[in-house]
């Protein structure tokens, strides 16, 4: 496979970029520096919050492109590139279906920081492995001072067997994404991944034979329909696996630096 017209990486974080410990590897950011002198852009797109993206990035995030909540908002340093958001009225209407849903804990994904109500604290030490900067109230019905990106559903054992039934209702008005084992993102019909990607590549010039992209779930398939180098990771959902070009190994065995070594070669 030859690599040599690659111009832009593009991976997910959870389950690709990062293993189950949540951990970026130390391969990947020597890569990375080779990546850069080769003018290749390096992009992060996740549904996590932009502030937990930049926080496992650190070292290069000021350098590197960023898709944060699910293509709710894409920047580079700090100017921010692209947003797509919801309104208030949109944001309190899946709050109340929601609520009606048993085990499920809720997050308002907001530009200045998340949103929850939840007491649980066991959903608390979960949810603060992906979102850095929140605000705990006792009603999101009444957060109202944010742009709104989207609202991320959590369930403890299940998500798509739990919570994607009833958010399914959503989807003639928006887009509802099973994103991992534990989450349904809900968003505006033009929030997501590809979309966001969509933009970036045009802003740089850069089409689907010079795109590569790794990603493992629900919420990458249409970023992944962008690149002609579009690989599943070996832990992806079947749907990933499908709508992927090729495939890696799993996100524990450096899926993403295998192939990425390959880029970097002479």
């Amino acid at each position: 496979m030859n690599f040599s017209q690659v111009k832009l990486v593009v991976t997910d974080m959870d389950g690709t970029l990062l293993n189950s410990k949540n951990e970026v590897s130390p391969r990947f950011f020597e890569i990375y520096e080779e990546l850069k002198k080769r003018n290749i852009h390096f992009v992060a797109a996740s549904g996590r919050q932009l502030f937990s993206i930049k926080e496992k990035l650190s070292p290069i995030k000021d350098e590197i492109y960023v898709i944060a909540e699910n293509g709710g908002i894409t920047l580079k340093a700090e100017k921010v590139l692209n947003t797509y958001t919801l309104p208030l009225n949109e944001v309190q209407e899946i709050i109340k279906t929601i609520r009606e849903i048993d085990q499920a804990e809720m997050v308002i994904c907001g530009k200045k920081r998340a949103y929850i109500e939840s007491k649980d604290q066991d959903f608390i030490e979960f949810f603060k492995e992906f979102y850095v900067e929140y605000t705990q109230v006792d009603d999101l019905l009444h957060v109202e001072d944010d742009d709104f990106f989207k609202i991320a559903v959590y369930h403890p054992t299940d998500a798509e067997k739990h919570i994607y039934p009833s958010a399914q209702n959503f989807e003639h008005k928006f887009k509802v994404k099973v994103s991992g084992e534990h989450w349904v993102d809900l968003s505006g019909l033009e929030t997501h991944k590809g979309n966001a990607l969509q933009k970036l590549q045009d802003q740089l010039g850069v089409d689907k034979s010079q795109t590569m992209v790794f990603g493992d779930y629900n919420n990458d398939l249409e970023m992944l329909q962008l690149a002609d180098f579009s690989f599943a990771m070996a832990n992806s959902h079947p749907n990933v696996k499908k709508t992927a070009n090729y495939s890696t190994k799993s996100n524990d065995e450096l899926g993403v630096e295998s192939i990425l070594e390959k880029v970097i070669l002479p």
